[in-house]
């Protein structure tokens, strides 16, 4: 699962999470960090540069995170900072100002000497690099940094961008983790959302990985996209299951801000899927998944091995350092959430004078910190309460009584001594329950 890269949005009323039986409307649904994105402010950018001066948290997992912004087309729903237009010219002077950024974080206080846990190749498209460019980046990168003892390296992928020789050269980077962008296998369905590949792509890129023996591949679904019914995702299920992936990840159709499909107007209008159906939909792809044995490992994936490790989701949910690479990403240190310029040519030109390219940030306090790994890890569907009274001295039980109680009445947490569970109902929903575990200053307000 990548890193949110939302784009500048216009001045708009207050946001909040869409309730449980409510049509799609227009609005950020999905929760990836707190405090929210809104409340980051260009005037911290300051207290970033001064937190990678400092030694980094040696007890911290190091992650880098590398933003590749190109795409053949633009998905309908699409919020990501990306890109359709740029030549080859501009697609090297991108991997270079790239290459740049992670150079100078090199030789920080905050990352020198320290070991990477995790590296992510996000997007965008990674796989819209040709195996030349992608090895020349990785070549260029190798000279600063070195995942060669990394636990994982995830690399996400649009089918129809791969080849089989494509393929052997992200095997050959170090790729451990391959992530197929599926989203549904019907054609009809994957046009009507824009999406560049048709399914018989996704079935041969699928086969080929199988072939080059990758570690772990994951497909993603869309629950809810744009012609969807009932008997489609079903089909789709069903075709994917078939499959025997390692790993399934199952979103819920949302329209955020600066998506083609919310500025047409498809917010209420009910060509997406309300929250409802969507939520069965899932559900019933996680029934028929665990029929055959997989298990359930978070509000949006499930797994064949039980014992399944996602090394970015649970490092950076434990409070990860993360060096957020590229236009628009987001990165980690020391308690400084940081965002980089979003714009493609200010960026580059930042680090083509030798400046990192923050553009805004938010340092947090002990108890929000707490509170970001609280909702992020509920999302796993269990909560240890003794991890967050041993790193933070606070115990979630109390600090969050009120809430609990209310989703405990609701049927969609269990409180158990140590432990908190939430139920398959509440697993669901997951992100329309977080809020109230926020700061009060930080309800009811824009998230982005």
């Amino acid at each position: 699962m990548t890193l949110p890269l939302p784009e500048e949005k216009p001045p708009l009323p207050e946001e909040r999470a869409p309730l449980p039986d409510e049509k799609t409307q227009v609005g950020s649904y999905f929760v990836s960090n707190y405090p929210p994105f809104s409340f980051w402010r260009s005037d911290c950018a300051t207290r970033a540069h001064q937190a990678l001066r400092e030694p980094g948290e040696s007890r911290a997992p190091l992650g880098l995170y590398l933003h590749i912004p190109f795409c053949r087309k633009r998905c309908k729903f699409c919020y990501f900072r990306v890109y359709t237009d740029k030549n080859s010219r501009e697609i090297e002077r991108y991997i270079a100002a790239l290459t740049r950024e992670v150079e100078l974080y090199s030789a920080l206080p905050a990352v020198a000497g320290r070991k990477l846990g995790f590296v992510y190749f996000g997007g965008g498209t990674p796989s819209y690099l040709s195996a030349e460019q992608l090895l020349d980046l990785v070549d260029r990168l190798r000279e600063f940094v070195d995942w060669n003892g990394a636990e994982e390296v995830t690399f996400e992928c649009e089918p129809g961008t791969l080849t089989r020789r494509k393929l052997e050269a992200i095997r050959d980077i170090g790729v451990t983790r391959l992530s197929l962008g599926v989203e549904n296998l019907d054609d009809r369905v994957l046009e009507k959302n824009g999406r560049a590949h048709r399914a018989a792509e996704c079935l041969e890129a699928y086969g080929w990985a199988r072939d080059l023996g990758f570690e772990q591949i994951n497909i993603d679904l869309i629950a809810g996209m744009v012609g969807e019914t009932d008997e489609n995702w079903q089909a789709c299920v069903k075709r994917t299951l078939e499959l025997q992936p390692d790993c399934l990840t199952v979103y819920q159709m949302e329209l955020p801000f600066n998506t083609i499909f919310s500025k047409e107007g498809a917010g209420g209008s009910g060509l997406v899927a309300d929250w409802k159906t969507k939520r069965e939909w899932v559900d019933h792809a996680f029934q028929r998944f665990e029929a055959v044995g997989y298990s359930v490992s978070s509000a949006y994936t499930i797994v064949r091995d039980p014992s399944t490790r996602f090394i970015y989701r649970d490092a950076l949910w434990h409070g990860a350092d993360m060096i957020g690479a590229g236009v628009s990403s987001f990165g980690h240190f020391s308690g400084v959430h940081m965002q980089n310029l979003d714009g493609f040519v200010p960026y580059i030109e930042s680090l083509e004078a030798g400046d990192l390219p923050i553009s805004r940030a938010l340092p947090v306090t002990r108890r929000q910190r707490m509170i970001r790994e609280f909702i992020l890890q509920l999302k796993t569907g269990r909560i240890e309460v003794g991890y967050f009274r041993d790193k933070f001295s606070l115990d979630p039980c109390d600090e969050f009584r009120e809430a609990l109680a209310t989703h405990t009445s609701n049927g969609l947490v269990k409180v158990s001594g140590n432990e908190i569970r939430v139920t398959r109902s509440g697993l669901l929903r997951i992100d329309s329950l977080l809020e109230p575990f926020f700061e009060p200053e930080h309800q009811n307000a824009r998230y982005t």
